[in-house]
Protein backbone atom coordinates (compact mmCIF):
# COMPACT_ATOMS: atom_id res chain seq x y z
CA UNK A 1 0.00 0.00 0.00
CA UNK A 2 1.43 3.55 -0.84
CA UNK A 3 1.86 5.80 2.05
CA UNK A 4 3.56 9.33 1.77
CA UNK A 5 2.70 12.48 2.71
CA UNK A 6 1.17 13.59 -0.68
CA UNK A 7 -1.08 10.86 -0.97
CA UNK A 8 -2.14 11.52 2.70
CA UNK A 9 -3.09 15.02 1.61
CA UNK A 10 -4.81 14.44 -1.11
CA UNK A 11 -6.99 11.75 0.07
CA UNK A 12 -7.90 14.49 2.59
CA UNK A 13 -8.67 17.25 -0.20
CA UNK A 14 -10.53 14.78 -2.12
CA UNK A 15 -12.64 13.89 1.32
CA UNK A 16 -13.00 17.43 1.89
CA UNK A 17 -13.70 18.36 -1.99
CA UNK A 18 -15.75 15.32 -2.88
CA UNK A 19 -19.28 17.16 -3.83
CA UNK A 20 -16.70 19.15 -6.44
CA UNK A 21 -14.19 15.99 -7.39
CA UNK A 22 -13.19 13.86 -10.09
CA UNK A 23 -11.85 11.01 -10.71
CA UNK A 24 -10.39 10.53 -14.39
CA UNK A 25 -8.61 7.07 -15.33
CA UNK A 26 -7.05 5.73 -18.65
CA UNK A 27 -7.64 2.11 -19.34
CA UNK A 28 -4.74 0.41 -21.16
CA UNK A 29 -1.94 -0.25 -19.13
CA UNK A 30 -4.06 1.44 -16.05
CA UNK A 31 -6.51 -0.04 -15.33
CA UNK A 32 -5.47 -3.26 -17.04
CA UNK A 33 -2.73 -5.31 -17.69
CA UNK A 34 -0.80 -4.65 -21.72
CA UNK A 35 -1.07 -7.83 -23.43
CA UNK A 36 -0.31 -9.27 -26.46
CA UNK A 37 -3.79 -9.33 -28.21
CA UNK A 38 -5.77 -6.02 -27.23
CA UNK A 39 -9.32 -7.89 -27.73
CA UNK A 40 -8.31 -10.44 -24.59
CA UNK A 41 -7.35 -7.16 -22.51
CA UNK A 42 -10.11 -6.96 -19.41
CA UNK A 43 -9.31 -4.78 -16.14
CA UNK A 44 -7.30 -6.36 -13.35
CA UNK A 45 -9.00 -8.14 -10.57
CA UNK A 46 -10.92 -5.75 -8.41
CA UNK A 47 -10.20 -2.27 -9.96
CA UNK A 48 -14.15 -2.12 -11.36
CA UNK A 49 -15.60 -2.28 -8.25
CA UNK A 50 -13.42 -0.11 -6.79
CA UNK A 51 -13.70 2.37 -9.54
CA UNK A 52 -17.97 1.69 -8.98
CA UNK A 53 -17.08 2.71 -4.58
CA UNK A 54 -15.36 5.95 -6.05
CA UNK A 55 -18.39 7.20 -8.43
CA UNK A 56 -21.03 6.61 -5.45
CA UNK A 57 -18.71 8.74 -3.44
CA UNK A 58 -17.43 11.93 -5.55
CA UNK A 59 -18.69 14.13 -8.30
CA UNK A 60 -17.23 12.33 -11.46
CA UNK A 61 -15.95 9.72 -12.50
CA UNK A 62 -14.58 8.78 -16.04
CA UNK A 63 -12.75 6.68 -18.07
CA UNK A 64 -11.04 8.72 -20.96
CA UNK A 65 -9.54 6.21 -23.24
CA UNK A 66 -8.09 5.26 -26.87
CA UNK A 67 -10.73 2.50 -26.80
CA UNK A 68 -14.20 2.34 -28.38
CA UNK A 69 -16.87 2.86 -25.99
CA UNK A 70 -18.59 -0.23 -26.93
CA UNK A 71 -14.93 -2.09 -25.15
CA UNK A 72 -15.24 0.05 -22.50
CA UNK A 73 -18.84 -0.29 -21.83
CA UNK A 74 -18.51 -4.73 -22.04
CA UNK A 75 -16.59 -3.67 -18.15
CA UNK A 76 -17.79 -0.27 -16.86
CA UNK A 77 -21.81 -0.13 -18.58
CA UNK A 78 -23.37 -0.83 -15.23
CA UNK A 79 -21.17 1.12 -13.46
CA UNK A 80 -22.15 5.07 -12.70
CA UNK A 81 -19.18 6.02 -14.72
CA UNK A 82 -18.67 8.04 -17.92
CA UNK A 83 -16.89 7.13 -20.78
CA UNK A 84 -15.22 8.48 -23.70
CA UNK A 85 -13.85 6.78 -26.24
CA UNK A 86 -11.19 7.12 -28.87
CA UNK A 87 -9.60 9.96 -27.20
CA UNK A 88 -13.40 12.10 -27.10
CA UNK A 89 -14.33 11.27 -30.61
CA UNK A 90 -17.19 8.89 -29.14
CA UNK A 91 -18.27 9.34 -25.36
CA UNK A 92 -21.06 7.83 -23.21
CA UNK A 93 -22.36 9.60 -19.97
CA UNK A 94 -23.58 7.69 -17.34
CA UNK A 95 -27.27 6.91 -18.45
CA UNK A 96 -26.00 5.37 -21.11
CA UNK A 97 -26.68 7.93 -24.10
CA UNK A 98 -23.90 7.52 -27.08
CA UNK A 99 -22.66 10.85 -28.31
CA UNK A 100 -20.47 10.51 -31.50
CA UNK A 101 -18.33 13.82 -32.87
CA UNK A 102 -19.73 14.82 -36.13
CA UNK A 103 -16.83 16.33 -37.11
CA UNK A 104 -14.93 12.68 -37.37
CA UNK A 105 -18.00 11.06 -39.11
CA UNK A 106 -16.44 12.03 -42.85
CA UNK A 107 -13.50 9.45 -41.79
CA UNK A 108 -15.09 6.18 -41.57
CA UNK A 109 -14.87 5.26 -45.21
CA UNK A 110 -11.42 5.97 -45.40
CA UNK A 111 -10.42 3.88 -41.84
CA UNK A 112 -12.52 1.48 -43.60
CA UNK A 113 -10.69 1.60 -46.83
CA UNK A 114 -7.39 1.63 -44.72
CA UNK A 115 -8.30 -1.18 -42.60
CA UNK A 116 -8.66 -3.45 -45.46
CA UNK A 117 -5.58 -2.51 -46.89
CA UNK A 118 -3.75 -3.29 -43.76
CA UNK A 119 -4.79 -6.63 -43.20
CA UNK A 120 -3.87 -7.68 -47.04
CA UNK A 121 -0.58 -5.65 -47.14
CA UNK A 122 1.09 -5.41 -43.92
CA UNK A 123 3.27 -8.67 -42.52
CA UNK A 124 0.58 -10.86 -40.85
CA UNK A 125 2.30 -10.86 -37.37
CA UNK A 126 1.06 -7.17 -37.36
CA UNK A 127 -2.05 -7.24 -35.35
CA UNK A 128 -4.90 -4.57 -37.27
CA UNK A 129 -7.58 -3.18 -34.81
CA UNK A 130 -10.67 -2.03 -36.28
CA UNK A 131 -11.84 0.56 -34.02
CA UNK A 132 -14.56 2.17 -36.62
CA UNK A 133 -13.51 6.00 -36.41
CA UNK A 134 -9.68 4.79 -36.07
CA UNK A 135 -7.15 1.56 -36.76
CA UNK A 136 -4.47 0.12 -34.65
CA UNK A 137 -1.69 -1.42 -36.00
CA UNK A 138 -0.21 -3.70 -33.35
CA UNK A 139 3.33 -5.24 -33.33
CA UNK A 140 3.77 -6.05 -29.65
CA UNK A 141 4.48 -9.42 -30.77
CA UNK A 142 6.46 -8.56 -33.04
CA UNK A 143 8.72 -5.66 -32.81
CA UNK A 144 11.33 -5.80 -35.75
CA UNK A 145 8.14 -5.18 -37.43
CA UNK A 146 8.09 -1.73 -35.87
CA UNK A 147 9.91 0.15 -39.00
CA UNK A 148 7.07 -1.51 -41.45
CA UNK A 149 4.48 -0.34 -39.40
CA UNK A 150 5.70 3.15 -39.18
CA UNK A 151 6.73 3.54 -43.38
CA UNK A 152 3.56 1.89 -44.13
CA UNK A 153 1.37 3.94 -41.71
CA UNK A 154 2.95 7.29 -42.57
CA UNK A 155 2.15 6.63 -46.29
CA UNK A 156 -1.33 5.87 -45.84
CA UNK A 157 -2.06 8.82 -43.33
CA UNK A 158 -0.53 10.94 -46.04
CA UNK A 159 -2.56 8.85 -48.93
CA UNK A 160 -6.31 9.35 -47.26
CA UNK A 161 -5.16 12.61 -45.03
CA UNK A 162 -5.56 10.91 -41.40
CA UNK A 163 -2.88 11.22 -38.35
CA UNK A 164 -0.45 8.77 -37.31
CA UNK A 165 -0.59 8.17 -33.21
CA UNK A 166 2.13 5.87 -32.09
CA UNK A 167 1.44 4.28 -28.74
CA UNK A 168 3.18 1.21 -26.69
CA UNK A 169 4.50 -0.80 -29.59
CA UNK A 170 1.26 0.07 -31.75
CA UNK A 171 0.73 3.08 -34.52
CA UNK A 172 -3.12 4.15 -34.72
CA UNK A 173 -4.22 6.29 -37.74
CA UNK A 174 -7.21 8.72 -36.88
CA UNK A 175 -9.11 11.62 -38.11
CA UNK A 176 -6.90 14.84 -38.56
CA UNK A 177 -9.19 16.45 -36.00
CA UNK A 178 -7.79 17.45 -33.34
CA UNK A 179 -8.96 15.54 -30.46
CA UNK A 180 -7.44 14.46 -27.37
CA UNK A 181 -7.34 13.51 -23.79
CA UNK A 182 -6.61 16.71 -23.11
CA UNK A 183 -9.47 17.83 -24.71
CA UNK A 184 -11.60 15.93 -22.79
CA UNK A 185 -9.98 17.09 -18.97
CA UNK A 186 -10.69 20.72 -20.19
CA UNK A 187 -14.29 20.30 -20.82
CA UNK A 188 -15.12 17.54 -18.34
CA UNK A 189 -13.58 19.41 -15.19
CA UNK A 190 -14.58 22.47 -15.79
CA UNK A 191 -16.97 22.65 -12.93
CA UNK A 192 -14.57 20.10 -10.17
CA UNK A 193 -12.10 21.83 -8.25
CA UNK A 194 -10.18 18.73 -7.42
CA UNK A 195 -9.63 16.34 -10.01
CA UNK A 196 -7.14 12.90 -9.83
CA UNK A 197 -5.78 11.54 -12.96
CA UNK A 198 -4.30 8.04 -13.58
CA UNK A 199 -2.55 7.34 -16.99
CA UNK A 200 0.71 5.21 -17.79
CA UNK A 201 1.35 6.25 -21.51
CA UNK A 202 1.97 8.95 -24.24
CA UNK A 203 -1.40 9.76 -24.61
CA UNK A 204 -2.26 11.14 -21.10
CA UNK A 205 0.23 13.92 -21.56
CA UNK A 206 -2.07 16.30 -23.23
CA UNK A 207 -4.17 15.59 -20.21
CA UNK A 208 -1.60 16.29 -17.67
CA UNK A 209 -0.94 19.06 -19.39
CA UNK A 210 -4.14 20.57 -19.59
CA UNK A 211 -4.16 19.87 -15.53
CA UNK A 212 -1.07 21.76 -14.72
CA UNK A 213 -2.09 24.20 -17.02
CA UNK A 214 -5.82 24.54 -15.28
CA UNK A 215 -3.58 25.07 -11.72
CA UNK A 216 -1.31 27.18 -13.06
CA UNK A 217 -4.36 29.67 -13.52
CA UNK A 218 -6.06 28.54 -11.14
CA UNK A 219 -4.39 28.75 -7.26
CA UNK A 220 -7.49 26.80 -5.32
CA UNK A 221 -7.54 24.17 -8.17
CA UNK A 222 -6.34 20.37 -6.57
CA UNK A 223 -5.15 17.95 -8.98
CA UNK A 224 -3.18 14.66 -8.39
CA UNK A 225 -1.74 12.62 -10.26
CA UNK A 226 -1.00 8.82 -10.40
CA UNK A 227 1.16 6.92 -13.02
CA UNK A 228 1.05 3.31 -13.13
CA UNK A 229 5.36 2.12 -14.15
CA UNK A 230 6.00 2.35 -18.00
CA UNK A 231 9.04 1.06 -19.25
CA UNK A 232 8.19 1.06 -22.88
CA UNK A 233 7.33 4.67 -23.38
CA UNK A 234 6.24 6.27 -19.69
CA UNK A 235 9.66 8.05 -18.65
CA UNK A 236 8.19 11.25 -19.57
CA UNK A 237 5.07 10.48 -18.42
CA UNK A 238 6.20 9.61 -14.84
CA UNK A 239 7.93 13.17 -14.91
CA UNK A 240 4.65 14.57 -15.07
CA UNK A 241 3.09 12.31 -11.96
CA UNK A 242 3.00 12.65 -8.38
CA UNK A 243 2.93 9.52 -7.68
CA UNK A 244 4.32 6.23 -9.57
CA UNK A 245 3.24 2.20 -8.88
CA UNK A 246 4.26 -0.55 -9.73
CA UNK A 247 1.59 -2.08 -11.77
CA UNK A 248 -2.31 -1.88 -12.28
CA UNK A 249 -2.62 -4.13 -9.60
CA UNK A 250 -0.99 -1.52 -7.00
CA UNK A 251 -3.98 0.99 -7.72
CA UNK A 252 -6.70 -1.18 -6.33
CA UNK A 253 -5.37 -0.44 -2.99
CA UNK A 254 -4.98 2.85 -2.88
CA UNK A 255 -8.74 3.27 -5.04
CA UNK A 256 -10.18 1.90 -1.82
CA UNK A 257 -8.48 4.14 0.56
CA UNK A 258 -9.75 6.93 -1.83
CA UNK A 259 -13.51 5.48 -1.51
CA UNK A 260 -13.22 5.00 2.13
CA UNK A 261 -11.60 8.61 2.64
CA UNK A 262 -14.61 9.82 0.38
CA UNK A 263 -17.23 8.18 2.45
CA UNK A 264 -19.51 10.61 4.20
CA UNK A 265 -19.62 8.67 7.32
CA UNK A 266 -15.89 8.26 7.71
CA UNK A 267 -13.85 9.83 9.70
Amino acid sequence: MIESRSVTDALRIAAERRQTCGFFFDFDGTLSEIRDDPTSVVPVPGVVEAVAEIAARVRTVAVVSGRPVEFLQRHFGAQPVRLYGLYGMESMDAHGTLWTDPEVLPWVSAVEEVVKRAVTELDPDVLVEDKRLSVALHYRTAPHLRSQVETWGGHRAAEYGLSPLPGRMVLELKPPIRRDKGGVIRTATGDLDCVWYFGDDLGDLPALTALADRAAADPSFRVFRVGVSNPETGEQVAAMMDVVVNSPHDLVPLLRRAADACTPTHR
